[in-house]
């Protein structure tokens, strides 16, 4: 591993197998586990644990006192908000050795989850989709999704800005900030030109 194109903080821990990208930021007492990939330009907070295998495309933001636990892979633009956690065992008990039962969870590209919320292990979330703050998923979400509460629900539709789209009666929203289109059709949200 060559320590020269990244920065961990004297107080991270870096164990040995791991892939740490050109310009990834470590912070303080953050523990990144064996094996795990970092891609390029990815920021991760303090007091962060990235469990073993753990893969993390580019420009990945990982906030203060963020879990990851073996079993997740996020995408390139991913933003994880400070204390949100994956999970990686349905059912676990102390007592009880399930680590043949991770179940797997994909983040998509872009997407962001907010401050303190719960990915429920084996339930992937879409590209651009975006997790409220506290919200306890517990299905797949859908690219470009805005999904809430606990359990969260789906309760619309946000831009690759984050901006939340207004569909008009034929299906087409223009994002307020960016000027980019969208169509809603079938319940599935693209971009067009």
């Amino acid at each position: 591993m060559d320590t020269t194109t990244f920065y961990a903080h004297p107080t991270a821990f870096i164990d040995d197998g791991c892939t740490i990208g050109k310009g990834t930021k470590i912070w303080h007492f953050s523990h990144i586990m064996p094996n795990c990939t970092l891609g390029n330009n990815c920021n991760i907070g303090q007091n962060v644990v990235i469990s073993p295998e753990v893969v993390l495309g580019k420009n990945v933001k990982v906030q203060n006192n963020v879990s990851i636990y073996t079993g997740v892979t996020c995408d390139n633009d991913v933003f994880l908000g400070p204390s949100m956690v994956f999970t990686n065992v349905i059912n676990p008990r102390s007592a009880v050795n399930r680590k043949n039962e991770y179940a797997k969870t994909h983040v998509g590209t872009g997407a962001s989850i907010g401050a303190n919320a719960t990915i429920v292990c084996g339930h992937d979330i879409g590209k651009f989709a975006f997790i409220g703050a506290g919200a306890v998923v517990t299905k797949n979400v859908p690219n470009y999704a805005l999904v809430i509460g606990n359990p969260a629900r789906q309760t619309g539709w946000m831009s690759e800005f984050g901006h939340k789209l207004d569909f008009d009666k034929n299906g087409n929203a223009i994002c307020t900030e960016s000027g980019e289109k969208y169509k809603l059709e079938n319940n599935t949200v693209t971009k067009y030109e």
